[in-house]
């Protein structure tokens, strides 16, 4: 128990680091974000008029306060709730839990403010249209790239020093020195065009597409094979030589040759005693790679045109929409966090040594 709330402790205070780089990191970018809601052709009067109503004109202090309080599922809110438009939207879905004479104390969820861009549209129904694409897309590229890294892995150590194995070690360093975004546009281009008419496969495309009637979405699989290949091919060649490497010093223990007497076969040794203590190093890589497949599937996203978080932090930095992109880099950070948490415990599960108590 003391394990889990010092990793939750940690967890919040790294949170709260990122919260607070975030804001002062794009509250001191040029450009006025009253000016980026309007028409560059707005006039003054009604700039000040924003800036008054989305507290633009406060102090940096009270700027930052405001930014944390709507973060914040605890949070306190004055009484009169117009007093600036996000203390409104802010109680969405909130619980009063303490009434004072000025100020309200709400649970409440996260509110991110809404896009400069998209016409006052709130952050959170812009996370929750684009992150779960990019959860499919990352989820189905670590798949594919521990199910095969794990097999090629056990292949290369099962014929080590064959032509097998040095193959398989070239084609992983090519996998690990080749940038995601020049893949992409390299599978995107050969499977896509060249070999369409073999593939049937599209070179741009995301997981819900419009029917040909352009009436209704429906969900297009195999819009999902290229980009998940391609942004699995990193995690995919560091898995396989990582799996190599520690199967091969596990297998050097003394345990296995005590194995190797009681007349196991190799084939045995490998998948009965050795490959669950090679999987520990393998656990924590996943999970560093699976927290990063969230937030480097930007440049697989453009490229392939899938509908993902990725592709809409792009979007927005072009359009200069600056809560899009505070709001969607605090979801990555928080999912980084509890990715790492949830892999501390399991790698704890699977090596009895490290204590959780």
């Amino acid at each position: 128990m003391l394990f889990i709330t010092s990793k939750i402790i940690q967890g919040f205070l790294a949170l709260f680091g990122v919260a607070s780089l975030v804001f002062f990191l794009f509250t001191v970018l040029p450009g006025d974000p009253a000016q980026m809601m309007l028409d560059q052709n707005e006039d003054s009067a009604q700039l000040e008029v924003v800036k008054a109503k989305f507290g633009f004109d406060l102090p940096l202090y009270q700027q930052y306060f405001y930014y944390l309080n709507d973060l914040s599922p605890v949070s306190f809110h004055p009484i009169d709730l117009q007093s600036f438009a996000h203390y409104n939207a802010a109680t969405y879905g909130g619980v009063v839990l303490y009434k004072g004479t000025e100020n309200l104390l709400l649970l409440k969820y996260p509110y991110f403010r809404t896009s400069y861009q998209k016409r006052g549209k709130p952050i959170s129904e812009i996370l929750k249209e684009t992150l779960p694409n990019t959860a499919v897309l990352a989820f189905s590229s670590m798949l594919i790239a521990i199910i095969l890294g794990v097999f090629l892995g056990i292949l290369a150590t099962l014929f080590k020093d064959h032509w097998l194995d040095k193959t398989l070690l070239i084609l992983s360093t090519l996998g690990m020195s080749v940038p995601s975004f020049f893949s992409a546009i390299l599978f995107s281009w050969f499977f896509g065009y060249v070999l369409n008419s073999v593939t049937h496969l599209n070179m741009t495309g995301s997981l819900y597409e419009l029917d040909d009637f352009g009436e209704s979405y429906q969900i297009v699989w195999k819009n999902l094979i290229l980009p998940s290949f391609v942004l699995g091919i990193r995690p995919l060649a560091v898995i396989t030589q990582l799996m190599r490497s520690n199967l091969l010093e596990v297998l050097s223990q003394d345990y296995i040759r005590t194995a190797y007497s009681k007349g196991l076969s190799k084939y045995q040794v490998i998948f009965y005693h050795a490959l669950k203590n090679a999987l520990n190093p393998v656990i924590t890589a996943v999970s560093g790679w699976f927290a990063s497949l969230l937030a480097g599937a930007i440049f697989v996203e453009y490229i392939f045109g899938w509908k993902g978080l990725g592709k809409e932090i792009v979007e927005a930095l072009n359009q200069l929409d600056i809560p899009v992109v505070m709001g969607s880099v605090i979801v990555i950070a928080f999912l980084f966090i509890i990715i790492n948490i949830v892999v501390d415990l399991l790698y704890s599960y699977l090596d009895p040594r490290i204590k959780t108590t």
